[in-house]
Order: C-alpha cells, then sequence, then structure tokens
C-alpha cells in the first residue's frame, strides 16, 4: 500500500520516534514503506515520513545502483536501529530528501558507522557500513529523532536554500504534489 509523503513544515517531522515491539503490524508497515519509497523513487524512507512515529526505515538502492555504480545494491528494513560509532574520517555528499523535494545540499557526514538494528524478522544485528551505505543509514536514522539533512548545513547553505524552505513550508502545492 502506497501513502502520501509529509512535507517540511510538517510537525511530525520534527518528533522522536518510539520504538517498535513485536505486537506492532511491522510487515504491513515495512511493505508500505517500501511501496511508498518505490513510487516516489528514492533510496531511503523513515516512518516519520509516511505519519508514522515509530522507529523504522527501509532503504532501497537497486534501482539507482543500475545508474550509479557508487551506490551498493542492498534492500533492508531496520527497526529500533542504534549508531554504536562513527569513524573520525567524515565525507561530503550532495543529500536530498523526499521531504523536502527539490533541494540538495552538500552534507558532511561520518564516512563508516557501526550499527545496531532489528531486521523483518526481529534478529539483531550489529554491522559496520561505509561509504553510501553509512550515508544513506545516518540519513534515515536522523529522521527518526526529528532531524532533517538541512540541520547539518552550514550557515551559508541555509541562507542560500530559506526562500525555497519558506515555499515548501507555505505553499500548498507541494502538500498536494506528494
Amino acid at each position: 500500500m502506497q501513502t502520501k509523503i509529509l512535507v517540511y513544515g510538517d510537525e511530525r517531522l520534527r518528533q522522536s520516534s518510539d520504538d517498535v515491539s513485536s505486537v506492532d503490524p511491522l510487515q504491513d508497515w515495512i511493505q508500505t514503506l517500501f511501496d511508498t519509497l518505490n513510487l516516489y523513487g528514492g533510496i531511503g524512507l523513515a516512518a516519520p515520513q509516511i505519519g508514522l512515529n515509530h522507529a523504522i526505515f527501509v532503504i532501497n538502492t537497486f534501482p539507482q545502483a543500475a545508474f550509479d555504480p557508487t551506490h551498493e545494491p542492498f534492500k533492508a528494513a531496520f527497526l529500533n536501529p542504534q549508531i554504536l560509532w562513527y569513524s573520525q574520517r567524515k565525507m561530503v555528499f550532495n543529500e536530498g530528501c523526499l521531504s523536502i523535494p527539490s533541494i540538495y545540499e552538500n552534507v558532511l557526514r561520518p564516512e563508516s558507522i557501526t550499527v545496531r538494528y532489528l531486521n523483518e524478522r526481529l534478529e539483531q544485528i550489529e554491522e559496520t557500513m561505509n561509504g553510501i551505505k553509512a550515508r544513506i543509514f545516518q540519513h534515515e536514522f536522523d529522521h527518526l529523532h526529528g532531524r532533517l539533512f538541512i540541520d547539518h548545513l552550514n550557515v551559508f547553505q541555509k541562507a542560500r536554500i530559506a526562500y525555497r524552505l519558506h515555499q515548501i513550508k507555505n505553499n500548498s502545492h507541494y502538500h498536494n504534489l506528494l
């Protein structure tokens, strides 16, 4: 089932998410996240972006990996994720977000992270991620804590996009588009 994506300005994007449990309708939520992600053509989508206040996100890089060799092809759901370690080495990457349409900016993030999460079968996984996989994980993880990629921008980047953010926040066209 597909659903609409919340856009910048919706207060639900700034809330912290609750952990999921085995009694939650996890498979339905995961399927809705993947279906919505596929509809909008993104590579990651967090539950808060579709109005679910739960600590879950999905990543699917298969469509992009076919066109961009820097995208490692993988598809997974991440429940109750944690970041246990951040590398000191950082990398810059041009990020965008389905909840902030048409805005892309360079964001500096740790190049590697060690994470712990539950998979779709509620098995606990701990792994170290690098490169684009680490980047997407951090971006989606931020959504679970009410942070957006624009929160990582410097003052000059924020000033450059301020008017466009204002348009998104106050323009019903964006809210009806998604």
